[in-house]
């Protein structure tokens, strides 16, 4: 019987959207990944064959180790497999399926208890870990004694962690894994993130520090996406006044007002920057009476008022460069305490000043709706 043409194709639509997701990581990591399981599975079961051996064991290889492995040597960042979960969470679910093992006859119960109290167990202890389950179904299916829980769940988990931390040291890769505590600057807080994990929850296999990372750096690149290549070339004010140290103060003064500016570049004949003169630097020789100020004439002064600009210019002025991203001085002016920044050509002759009305109307411009 031929499938109608369109019931197939919402067949097809219906399977293609439940294909998982690819997996975003290059084949190096691939490679490493199967390297490290493949390295540490070989360590750990040469050392636990050795050691049960001169125990006398018969039984010292746990198949859950295999699904740890992965996640130590796949997904080292995650906090399924770290340490204390990869350890604590086998131990004390063949704990719970040893004891299941013991007390509840039928075996499909026993099997059930011991998985759903092995979850509930490694909760409690803070060591969820997807093979626990596997270790307390192996514990009920085996009948394993107490014996189980040390050999070979703790000694094949405990060889795996060792040989986990050497590998992915050597390899790039932290572990144990600690997120940086205090993540960039960004848009949400600590407790955003805490209402959203409140509201999403599920289990995450990322930890909380690590998200919000991602988040920021997620955000990072939208920006850079959203502001595409703009530069300062872009943007900035190319009519600018711009003065000598020679000029006299009072004239500066006059500039600054008739402009309507708070900043006056000082350049030498060349056109190099040698120093700004902002209102602040203005502010500072106020109390010497000075006529364009407003100061209090008459007022004592220690030494000569200056008369010039170069006498009260900043002379260590921060620049950028033309061709620098726009993006790249958002944090300068939004955390600096920046409000003008010259802008220098490639031959270090000023070129223009970015202001932060200028940086607004370039962000307003990016981010509004097309």
């Amino acid at each position: 019987m031929a499938v109608p043409p369109r019931a197939a194709a919402r067949l097809g639509r219906w399977l293609t959207a439940r294909l998982p997701a690819a997996l975003r990581v290059d084949a190096r990591e691939r490679w490493r990944a199967a390297l490290g399981a493949g390295v540490g599975i070989v360590l750990t079961v040469l050392a636990s064959r050795w050691l049960g051996s001169q125990a006398g064991l018969a039984l010292w290889l746990a198949a859950p180790l295999g699904a740890s492995a992965v996640l130590v040597f796949a997904m080292p960042a995650s906090p399924l497999a770290q340490p204390w979960p990869v350890v604590g969470g086998n131990a004390l679910s063949a704990l719970v399926g040893v004891a299941c093992a013991s007390l509840v006859p039928d075996l499909p119960l026993a099997a059930a208890v011991a998985v759903a109290a092995a979850i509930a167990v490694m909760f409690v202890a803070r060591c969820l870990h997807p093979p626990g389950g596997a270790t307390a179904l192996l514990a009920v299916l085996a009948q394993a004694d107490a014996r189980f829980v040390l050999v070979p769940v703790l000694l094949n988990m405990g060889l795996l962690v060792a040989a986990g931390m050497a590998f992915n040291t050597l390899t790039g890769r932290r572990y144990p894994h600690r997120a940086a505590r205090q993540p960039p600057a960004q848009r949400f807080s600590a407790a955003d993130l805490d209402a959203a994990l409140a509201h999403y929850n599920q289990v995450l296999d990322v930890s909380r520090d690590d998200l919000a990372q991602l988040l920021h750096h997620a955000e990072s690149a939208a920006y850079r996406r959203t502001l595409g290549e703009l530069r300062c070339a872009d943007v900035m004010s190319r009519e600018l006044v711009a003065v000598a140290r020679d000029l006299p103060l009072a004239e500066a003064w006059a500039l600054m007002r008739s402009h309507s500016i708070k900043a006056l570049p000082v350049v030498d004949r060349s056109r190099h920057l040698v120093g700004i003169v902002t209102m602040a630097d203005f502010m500072r020789h106020a109390a010497l009476g000075l006529p364009w100020t407003g100061g209090a004439a008459g007022a004592p002064a220690a030494a000569p008022a200056p008369e010039r600009v170069g006498q009260i210019m900043t002379r260590r002025v921060r620049v950028a460069g033309a061709q620098l991203h726009v993006i790249e001085l958002l944090p300068l002016f939004s955390e600096g305490g920046h409000h003008h920044l010259p802008i220098v050509g490639e031959d270090q002759r000023l070129v223009g000043i970015l202001t932060q009305s200028d940086l607004v109307r370039a962000l307003h411009r990016a981010v509004r709706p097309a």
